[in-house]
């Protein structure tokens, strides 16, 4: 019961990329790279053990961003030439790659850190990707003429690779589609769909992360916007019930999002965010423990999982750090409190 976890990233340490960044230029080069990789991604693997989580990511240490570390591996995209590009619906500016040809995958994407994981820890292991309809929202198109004809495209490829995870011994597979709060109409008319065919044939655990963005000013401002109560969520949730994917991860800390649409969750497993990565103060147990009884007035509570907001690749180390402490001792708190 409240098992924990986190969205999938966690803040790279200052040898391996600049600090406090969502895209970060690496520290090094070559092979140093490979091997400074490596190493982070073992450190994230024991912090989130230390911490208690019981669900551990390998912390995004390998990629610099979570769209664009997917898309390195893939024929058919130029990053030489980046383009200026509005993204989440012009909420900001990003210099993308661009689609210039037929997608393929080159060969495997994420198979060294997930091995490395899987090899260094016993607990459930989580690996995240990013879902078709954030990623046609993350590039340039200058190939296919059509938004959903390529997020099917790179649907294709995310399948290959989760497969393939599934197979490196991957317990949970999660699609992360921060544009899913962005487009809703488009999530029913084609974003499921593109999700199915990227979670088509898995046989372990699914999920998809849908939140409010990482805690960067372009996203705290956004949300200045939305109004007393964030009902996104409302017109998402009923079809993400319909769906085949098993676990669906939110935001709800010092959100304005009615937790009663929680509800609308019925028979999925909810990865509810009770630790909110837009600010440096550190929730007390106490909070965390009050959030998770408060999402079990809407959902059973085994199907309750504690996890963070969003990703926390900007922020601080030690605040994350202690976050992560802040999680796990709050749902044991919230285990007891039940028991």
């Amino acid at each position: 019961m409240f098992e924990t976890t986190i969205a999938g990233s966690l803040p790279k340490p200052s040898w391996l990329a600049e600090p406090e960044k969502l895209w970060p230029q690496w520290r090094l080069s070559g092979a140093e790279l490979e091997t400074a990789k490596r190493d982070a991604t073992l450190l994230s693997l024991k912090e989130q053990e230390d911490a208690g989580i019981d669900i551990v990511t390998d912390g995004e240490q390998s990629r610099q961003h979570f769209v664009h570390g997917f898309l390195v591996n893939i024929e058919g995209i130029d990053f030489e030439n980046k383009v200026e590009m509005g993204i989440r619906a012009d909420r900001y500016k990003a210099m993308v790659p661009s689609v210039t040809g037929a997608l393929r995958l080159k060969g495997r994407v994420h198979a060294a850190e997930a091995r490395l994981a899987r090899a260094h820890t016993k607990r459930k292991l989580k690996f995240t990707l990013p879902g078709p309809m954030t990623i046609a929202d993350t590039i340039a198109d200058r190939y296919y003429g059509d938004k959903v004809k390529m997020a099917m495209a790179f649907a294709d490829l995310l399948n290959e690779e989760a497969r393939a995870l599934q197979a490196d011994g991957v317990d949970v597979i999660q699609f992360d589609e921060p544009a899913f709060n962005v487009f809703m109409d488009e999530v029913t008319d084609w974003g499921i769909e593109a999700l199915h065919r990227a979670a088509g044939g898995l046989a372990c655990k699914t999920a998809v992360h849908i939140c409010y963005g990482y805690g960067i000013k372009a996203n705290i401002d956004w949300k200045q916007t939305l109004g007393g109560e964030w009902r996104q969520y409302e017109k998402i949730f009923p079809a993400l019930a319909k769906s085949r994917i098993d676990q669906v991860s939110l935001e709800c800390k010092n959100s304005r999002v009615p937790m009663n649409l929680l509800s609308l969750l019925a028979g999925k497993d909810v990865l509810v965010g009770v630790i909110d990565v837009a600010t440096d103060r550190v929730e007390t147990p106490d909070e965390v423990a009050a959030l998770i009884s408060e999402a079990t007035k809407y959902l059973p509570k085994e199907r309750v999982v504690a996890c963070t907001n969003c990703g926390m690749a900007p922020m601080r180390r030690d605040v994350a750090m202690a976050k992560l402490v802040a999680l796990a001792e709050g749902a044991k708190l919230a285990r007891n409190r039940f028991a």
